[in-house]
């Protein structure tokens, strides 16, 4: 192992002043030196729909991650990306007892790229790109990649 890093959050529940009453589902992600994050559960298990919910959040970091991810093994292999973007997708299968699991994600970059002769690496660098990503080497389930490459 290289070195490590720690990240920290709070979560936060209660009364609120300004409301009658609270959805029981609505919280507070507290990380020190940043906005806080208002969430709640998915609209699917009532909570509110207009907040953020952890689904909504842990697909987010993948296709975060996998972009930043990309973007290194471009700079790597002297690939100028011009413009990225990605409609990601994830499935979640929850049990009769109520308990749940991602089965998998599908990652659909779109990439415009500068140089017509490097698409086909470009479209190769996306394993690459999974491989280091932090977030991808921490989930049990498949992320599939169903990427395109374009030239200006």
């Amino acid at each position: 192992m290289g070195f490590k890093h720690l990240f920290k959050a709070e979560v936060k529940w209660g009364p609120n002043e300004n409301e009658e009453k609270r959805n029981p589902k609505d919280h507070e992600i507290i990380i020190e030196g940043k906005p806080v994050l208002s969430v709640s559960a998915a609209k699917a298990f009532k909570g509110n729909p207009k907040l953020y919910n952890p689904e909504d959040m842990l697909l987010s970091s993948l296709v975060s991650c996998h972009m930043m991810s990309y973007f290194y093994v471009c700079s790597q292999n002297e690939v100028e990306v011009l413009a990225y973007s990605d409609k990601a997708e994830a499935t979640l299968e929850v049990d009769f007892d109520g308990s749940g699991r991602f089965t998998e994600v599908r990652l659909n970059p779109k990439v415009t790229i500068a140089n017509p002769d490097k698409i086909e690496l470009a479209l190769e660098l996306h394993k690459k790109a999974n491989q280091l990503c932090f977030i991808a080497n921490s989930c049990n389930f498949p992320i599939l990649h169903n990427a395109t490459c374009e030239v200006v």
